[in-house]
This record gives structure tokens, sequence and C-alpha cells, in this order.
């Protein structure tokens, strides 16, 4: 079973909730897909790390081959190719590598080359697996890491939380693609309310089952639990905003590991999502 957990913005939440959820799971995979910013690995100190790195293919041109027909560059949908004083430019930032230059070309006059772009993080945390993508500064895309990820866990039986970018963007839609349930987390502000609408429109998009959890919950009117119940969308549990869980976080603790509180309140939430996933 995949879970996935994702939120309208980044600080709401998403990597507290996806790395406890794993923890008080009986065998569970984390999955790191926020590529950009990994920091699942900061709180599991996952041991017996091996990595990997992930390469993409970029087209290279021949000169001597290529006779300036523009067959590749009226090809590729992202412009990653132009015609320059009496050659082929490639673009290697907006390429795809999807290869269709390479095939296309009359002349043969285009191979590829490898190119690294990141890498992954596989390790141990107690009874969790944990794997972590890695983009490289300057890179455009996360999603060939995101790929590999998944493909490393393809066969896997535990539970598997994937802790997703923030926001929409398509590595968002990647990470949630082959999800059997989302988590939405949500802030109890109108921000935050706004930020919930967008990722609720996303998983509708997808026809994904879901349901919502409300972190840094206080006494008041909550503008994220009334567009839950404005929108019948089912609230799976509520995380206080409390100064216990606000240290044990701030210091990259897991607070299911630490306090008897957080492990029952996160145990209690996991039960609701696989009760939700079975109806």
């Amino acid at each position: 079973m995949k879970i996935a957990v994702l939120s309208g913005k980044g600080g709401t939440g998403k990597t507290l909730v996806s790395v406890n959820l794993a923890s008080v799971a009986e065998q569970s995979t984390y999955v790191d897909c926020d590529v950009e910013e990994p920091n699942g690995h900061l709180f599991f100190k996952p041991e017996q790390v091996s990595e990997t790195e992930i390469k993409i293919n970029i087209p290279v041109i021949n000169s001597n081959l290529c006779n300036g027909c523009r067959k590749c560059i009226d090809f590729c949908k992202f412009n990653a190719l132009a015609y320059f004083k009496n050659s082929v430019v490639v673009f290697e930032e907006v390429c795809h590598s999807c290869g269709g230059c390479m095939l296309l070309c009359p002349q043969k006059a285009i191979t590829e080359k490898k190119k690294t772009i990141g890498k992954i993080q596989q390790g141990t945390s107690e009874k969790v697996k944990v794997l972590s993508g890695i983009l490289n500064t300057g890179e455009v895309s996360g999603i060939p890491i995101i790929r590999n990820l998944f493909n490393i866990i393809k066969e896997d039986q535990n539970l598997i939380i994937v802790d997703c970018p923030p926001g929409s963007a398509c590595v968002v839609m990647e990470s949630i693609k082959d999800a059997d349930f989302c988590i939405l987390v949500a802030e109890p502000t109108l921000f935050g309310a706004h930020n919930l609408n967008m990722v609720f429109e996303l998983v509708k998009l997808f026809q994904k089952p879901f349901g919502v959890i409300l972190n840094k919950c206080l006494e008041g009117e909550n503008p994220s639990e009334m567009f839950c119940k404005k929108n019948s969308l089912s609230i799976l549990g509520r995380i206080p905003f409390d100064t216990e869980l606000g240290t044990l976080n701030s210091n990259a603790k897991i607070v299911a590991r630490e306090s008897i509180k957080y492990k029952d309140l996160f145990s209690e939430i996991l039960q609701n999502v696989l009760k939700e996933v079975s109806q």
C-alpha cells in the first residue's frame, strides 16, 4: 500500500506527518520525493546508507554528419534544440531525455551522453527502510529521480509512506500518480485553507481517495477545518500546536519515538488512514 502525504506549501508539517506515520507502522518504507530539499533523513538518521547516482540521456550533435534539415528541432516540443550559426544547439536544461530526436534524425547525426542530475540514498532506521532522492543544485526537474525511487520500491511489500514535494507542480503529480491514498496536511489559517484547496483540486483531478490532517491546531476558529466541513472532507486527525512537539521536531527528533502521547496520536491517525483505505 502506498500512501502519499502532500501539502499546498512548505512548512505545514508534511514531513512531520510522514516520518511519524512511517515510525508507528509495523514495517514501513519512507520515500522522500521532495528532491530539491529532502529532510526526512535528518529525522531518521539512517544507517548502512548506500548511494546511487541518477543519470539522464542528453543528445549530442555530430556537426560533420548534420545537414541542417531541422527535423529534430521541429520534433522537440520542449524547444531543447535550436539551429544557430549553421549548427544545432542543445539546451540541456529543458531536454526531457525522450530520445526522439536521435531516432528521428535521417543522418544519424545525434547520439547521447550521460548527465548526472542527482542521487538516491538508501538506509534503515529501526524497522523503517529510508529512501531519499537528492537533486543536484541547478538542475531543473527532479522527475527522473522520483521515477527511479519508485522503480526501487515497486516490489516492496511494506507500507510505503511517500513524502511529496510541496505544492501541486509536475513533481507532485509524479509522486502521487500511483498512490493508493493521499493525505493532505493543512495549517489553521486562511493561507492554509487556500493551499489545502489547491491540493484538494489536484487529488480530485487524479481521482485519488484522500483525507485531511489538521496541524498546529489551537482553540478558536480554524479556516482549514471550516473548509473541510464545507466540502465534506474526512478529517483523519488533529495535531495540536504544542511546545513539546515543536521542540522535539525542531531538534530533528521523531516525536512518536520520544513521546508516548505522540506515539498514540500518530498510531490513531494511521489506523484512521487504513480504515479509509479499506472502505
